[in-house]
């Protein structure tokens, strides 16, 4: 689907206003941001950039677009004729897909004339903040599951077709093992997972008929919904009844087991476990699904659940607790007299002013463990010298600084060129290769940032230079009133 026109209206209005000025010709770097991990979390992983490509590469006009624009009226001819040859002309660079992101720090870097790195802004963003949510919500889940397997079950309860299958993909960036989806692991060439639901038991006489039907039919993939009338007096039981049949018949594969849908899930889980293993079939798996989160499988997880595979849905593909991720796309820097002028923005909030210049991110690591010590955001002239000692601090309290010492640290450049000039130069990754990436990445957190509730915040400075820069900037502008 072309979604040229996936804009907010203001976005058009600009874009005339800058062609009818003759500013729209003239460069200009736009960074996006933000400023708040979701639920108050220690990180957030960074999803959508595959999609932000595509968008790119297919921005174009059609015809009937320009005739809908030209009925509103206030849009010139001469404006409508350059729409309709309207590309993307100019670079972008952005923090590659997987990758543990933090805020302040730029996700995508675009350079180009301010008419087109404008008109972007609102499909950048909302594919950005969408899969960045529901990846970061992924990837929380994930670890507070500790090792298990983590299914995205949320089509039916997400909030449309889009966010349904862009959602099941971000997941899986996250972290989930496999998603519900059919159509989005067509697209994304990810696993796809399912069993069956209580109407397929309610449909037969009895219980262990529809589970035998079942088990008949998909020996291979025989996860039983056990808890249609009494889990653990009948669903069980009857499970059991057809894996015994299924082994008899030499049909009982790997990853076979129960599902349960209600109940107490750490008594539940216990008891089932028991008879599963008393009846022989110590490596059933045990699935649960209904209203999860991360809060509730880290509850279960510390009672010693015997649960080892949780389908989750409406709190992951919503991310409920947190319906949005905050991204925003601000100026940076604007052309005059053919030089890139560093621009700001001022608010009485200290946290939304913006950081000036053409920047880039470092992230430091230490040398020995390969954890992450610090972000350092700096201006994109600026080098750093692994052999010599490096002190960065804080930009808002100056005092709290950090020494590195030479030869114990590593810098890592985090943006990387997609566009230049208009062209990909970008490898577009598989969805199952970034969630192996985003499993690397994970490692090189320390576990008080992975926490759940009150987690440490890893400190993300200024370079010195870049933090004169933004004193100055705040200084001349304020001089102005």
């Amino acid at each position: 689907m072309n979604i040229t026109m996936l804009t907010d209206f203001y976005e058009l209005t600009m874009a005339q206003g800058y062609f009818k000025t003759g500013e729209g010709s003239k460069n200009a770097v736009f960074d996006l941001f933000y400023r708040n991990n979701p639920n108050n979390g220690g990180y957030s992983i960074c999803a959508g950039l595959s999609q932000v490509i595509d968008y790119i590469q297919n921005i174009c006009f059609t015809n009937e677009d320009i005739e809908y624009l030209r009925k509103f009226s206030i849009f010139d001819s001469d404006f409508l004729e350059y729409l309709k040859k309207f590309r993307f002309s100019g670079d972008i660079y952005a923090v590659p897909e997987g990758t543990v992101i933090f805020p302040e720090e730029p996700i995508l870097r675009v350079q180009a004339p301010i008419i087109e790195a404008q008109f972007i802004e609102t499909a950048l963003l909302n594919i950005i903040n969408h899969q960045s949510l529901i990846a970061t919500k992924a990837s929380r889940l994930v670890w507070a599951g500790r090792g298990d397997k983590i299914l995205e079950f949320g089509l039916r309860r997400a909030q449309g077709t889009a966010a349904g299958l862009y959602g099941a993909r971000a997941a899986v960036i996250g972290g989930c093992f496999a998603t519900s989806n059919v159509l989005a692991g067509k697209m994304f060439d990810i696993p796809v997972r399912g069993t069956h639901a209580h109407s397929w038991v309610m449909s037969f006489e009895d219980e262990l008929t529809a589970f035998r039907k079942y088990a008949e039919i998909f020996p291979d993939n025989c996860i039983l919904l056990a808890d249609t009338f009494d889990t653990l007096h009948s669903g069980v039981p009857n499970a059991i009844k057809v894996f015994s049949e299924l082994r008899e018949k030499g049909e009982l594969s790997d990853g076979y087991g129960i599902r349960i849908d209600s109940g107490d899930f750490a008594y539940i889980s216990e008891k089932a476990r028991e008879t599963l293993d008393n009846a022989g079939f110590n490596d059933a798996v045990i699935c649960a699904s209904s209203d999860l989160d991360e809060y509730i499988i880290a509850s279960l997880k510390q009672q010693e659940t015997k649960i080892n595979v949780w389908g989750v849905g409406t709190n992951l593909i919503t991310s409920k607790d947190c319906p949005a991720f905050g991204g925003v796309y601000k100026l940076s820097a604007k052309e005059k007299d053919g030089k890139l002028l560093p621009k700001i923005k001022i608010s009485e909030n200290p946290n939304k002013i913006t950081n000036p210049g053409i920047k880039k991110v470092l992230r430091l690591y230490d040398k020995s463990t390969k954890k992450i010590k610090a972000d350092l955001i700096a201006l994109e002239h600026e080098m750093i010298n692994e052999g010599k000692d490096l002190t960065i601090f804080s930009p808002l309290a100056t005092w709290k600084t950090m020494t590195l010492k030479a030869g114990d640290f590593l810098v890592r450049e985090l943006l990387t060129p997609v566009f230049i000039k208009g062209e990909l130069v970008y490898r577009d990754i598989p969805v199952m290769e970034i969630r192996d990436y985003r499993e690397g990445e994970m490692d090189s957190l320390w576990p008080e940032y992975k926490r759940l509730v009150n987690p440490h915040i890893l400190p993300v400075d200024l370079s010195e230079e870049l933090f004169r820069l933004k004193r100055n900037l705040i200084n001349q502008t304020l001089h102005k009133f």
